[in-house]
């Protein structure tokens, strides 16, 4: 079982930069891939970045060249950079884990940051 704990969620005025943290309580693997989503209030949970087993990286249309996700392995962990940010980046900011293991694939999610943007 992995556990996700996000950080860095808060409130900044439009145009500002926040950067999230998510660490799990164990280790992330090459073979995982990891993301970040968002859900607003009143809509679904939406696809922000994520970083496939493969390595590479694919961002929802909306935040592509304001947001950049990372992962660093050693310290399992991902981040997510936001810059220009929106008052329609408003979400709650959930980490997410992917596993393919041996019984199929396992989703794990972090218990979600705040943000707040402010125009």
């Amino acid at each position: 079982q992995v556990q996700l704990v996000e950080s860095g969620g808060g409130l900044v005025q439009a145009g500002g930069p926040l950067s999230l943290s998510c660490v799990a309580s164990g280790s992330i693997f090459s073979g995982d891939g990891v993301g970040w989503y968002r859900q607003a209030p009143g809509k679904q949970r939406e696809l922000v970045a994520v970083i496939t087993p493969a390595g590479n990286t694919n961002y929802a249309d909306s935040v592509k060249g304001r947001f950049t996700i990372s992962r660093d392995n050693t310290k399992s962990s991902v981040y997510l950079q936001m810059n220009s940010l929106k008052p329609g980046d408003t979400a709650v900011y959930y980490c997410n884990l992917r596993r393919w293991e041996r019984l199929g694939v396992n989703d794990y999610w972090g218990q979600g940051t705040q943000v707040t943007v402010s125009s």
